[in-house]
């Protein structure tokens, strides 16, 4: 088989049904696109993950006598409540806040609202325990433990606002493949539209081609090679279009929340994100191309 004949006819091929090619590229690209920024979602959530769950507390908030009255946790029934926490085997450690910590806490954390600052008071924010959990997802027996004892006004687990905030950030992720799936069906269609325009539009020369011997493989391949190179150059776009997203909205998007979401680095994307989306196009172009040549082209 001549290299140089199926080359050219595959690019004789893209340049006659350059309208439906373009299509084809864009569509695959947009679809690999998405595809590709779900795969950086779960791997931006897959970070944050590893990262918030080294730093989930329990936070055991103590009544308004005690935040008043026992500025150090050594009375009852605070001491009893951290000495219970402290002998707990689920619990790494145990630091007790008073009120004024917990006003210089809230001071720094909404420094960038004075408004709000200037409002509260430090009698109105109450004393604290912070648990550290050995495994923060038995953060619920802590809760159930200490949540009616004497002395405990409440128990907050930063674990369910978590679950909440990744199921969240999960459902934007489960929206974005599915989009793409929508997109990637809509980029098969065109592959096999295209395959059979060009297909029908070179049916005479196969047609002689066939008669003096040239096998079914050497006739097809060329219109298989179509879809696979559009295939990959709409992979390319892809990637390429994600690296622009990144640096002209993402990294300022990220940068906003103070760090709350990592960055997606470049290497993020070029691997392995580009080598998932290069083999995904070309997997796809190439059974798209054999099943319709197969299945609908009788040359």
């Amino acid at each position: 088989m001549r290299a140089s004949f199926v080359f050219s006819e595959v690019v004789t091929g893209l340049r006659r049904n350059v309208t439906m090619t373009i299509a084809m590229i864009l569509t695959t690209a947009i679809s690999l696109g998405m595809f590709g920024g779900g795969l950086l979602l779960v791997r931006t959530i897959d970070k944050m993950q590893a990262s918030y769950l080294d730093d989930v507390e329990v936070t055991v908030y103590l009544t308004q006598d005690i935040s008043a009255n026992d500025q150090n946790c050594t009375a009852e029934p605070c001491s009893s409540i951290r000495t219970s926490l402290e002998n707990n085997q689920a619990v790494e450690s145990v630091v007790f806040e008073d009120r004024d910590e917990a006003y210089e806490r809230f001071q720094r954390i909404f420094e960038g609202q004075p408004e709000l600052v200037e409002l509260a008071r430090p009698e109105s924010l109450p004393a604290s325990l912070h648990v550290k959990l050995f495994d923060p997802e038995r953060s619920e027996v802590i809760v159930q433990e200490f949540s009616n004892q004497p002395g405990v006004a409440n128990v907050d687990d930063q674990n369910k606002f978590l679950d909440r905030f990744f199921d969240l950030l999960n459902s934007g992720r489960d929206g974005t493949f599915i989009v793409a799936a929508i997109a990637a069906l809509a980029a098969v269609l065109l592959i096999a539209n295209t395959i059979q325009v060009s297909a029908y539009t070179r049916r005479t020369e196969v047609g002689i081609m066939r008669l003096v011997g040239a096998t079914r493989w050497y006739t097809q391949l060329p219109f298989l090679l179509e879809a696979v190179v559009a295939g990959v150059i709409g992979a390319v776009l892809g990637v390429a279009g994600l690296v622009g997203v990144k640096y002209i909205a993402l990294d300022q998007i990220f940068e906003a929340t103070g760090g709350a979401i990592p960055n997606i680095e470049i290497i993020d994307i070029l691997f392995p994100v580009a080598p998932v989306l290069l083999g995904v196009s070309i997997l796809i172009s190439a059974i798209t191309g054999y099943v319709t040549l197969r299945a609908y082209v009788r040359t």
